[in-house]
């Protein structure tokens, strides 16, 4: 699937300019099977988690759910129930999907429902909270995925919790990844966690969730920090 121009993103990135702390992560992790989901629902008032696609659930335009996402989607499933766990894509389910093909053979095979929308992440928030009807507000969601100025920008927006996760995928396993959008994941990636004063500043203004008070009082980090690859170890395409 060719992905068409995100009009959403372009306009939104002035936003972002003037407030970059848009693009930051409440939690920063390697994959999504890096996450209590238990601590998200029991400690943070989340309802429903939304998945972004390709290089958080699967490899690039695959539909299959990727190895080191299994545990992860799983959980997350367990614990939320499957109607309050959701993928938002930026290529299913979209204007990009005719006829909701790919996106009905996502649910096939991933067993979670893909959300429609007309409007690109960071838009589509419309879509999002008439697919869960049991949200009252949108800080009940978590977004989760592995795009900060598509994903994490369209949570943070919203208020949501917003998780940020490594590309599952490297060097050949990334071959069918969108080249544009290979280019934008690593210098986002690299200005945010560089070690650079720019990335420090825009980190130390992460937007405070309404329930979730931070890291150290509520740990979402299922492995130490330590332990964690860092952005040069899996992005050596």
């Amino acid at each position: 699937m060719v992905q068409s121009v995100n009009f959403k993103a372009l306009t939104t990135l002035a936003s972002v300019v003037r407030r970059p702390y848009l693009a930051s992560p409440h939690v920063f992790v390697p994959t999504v099977s890096d996450v209590s989901y238990q601590a998200l629902r029991d400690h943070c008032g989340i309802k429903a988690v939304i998945f972004d696609k390709d290089n958080t659930l699967t490899a690039p335009y695959e539909n299959s759910l990727h190895p080191r996402a299994q545990s992860g989607l799983a959980s997350a499933i367990q614990i939320f129930g499957h109607d309050n766990v959701a993928i938002l894509s930026n290529s299913a389910g979209t204007d990009d999907d005719p006829n909701f093909e790919d996106g009905a053979k996502i649910e096939k095979s991933l067993g979670i429902p893909v959300i429609k929308h007309h409007e690109k992440k960071p838009g589509g928030i419309k879509e999002v909270m008439q697919h869960f009807p049991n949200v009252e507000d949108a800080s009940q969601l978590c977004m989760v995925g592995d795009r900060l100025l598509t994903d994490v920008v369209f949570g943070n927006l919203h208020g949501m919790l917003t998780v940020h996760t490594l590309p599952l995928c490297s060097g050949e396993e990334n071959k069918n990844d969108n080249t544009v959008a290979k280019v934008i994941r690593t210098v986002e990636n690299k200005a945010m966690y560089g070690d650079w004063w720019v990335g420090r500043k825009i980190r130390s203004y992460t937007m405070e969730h309404k329930m979730w008070k931070g890291e150290e009082e509520c740990p979402l980090v299922l492995r130490r920090k330590e332990e964690q690859p860092q952005l040069g170890e899996v992005e050596k395409d």
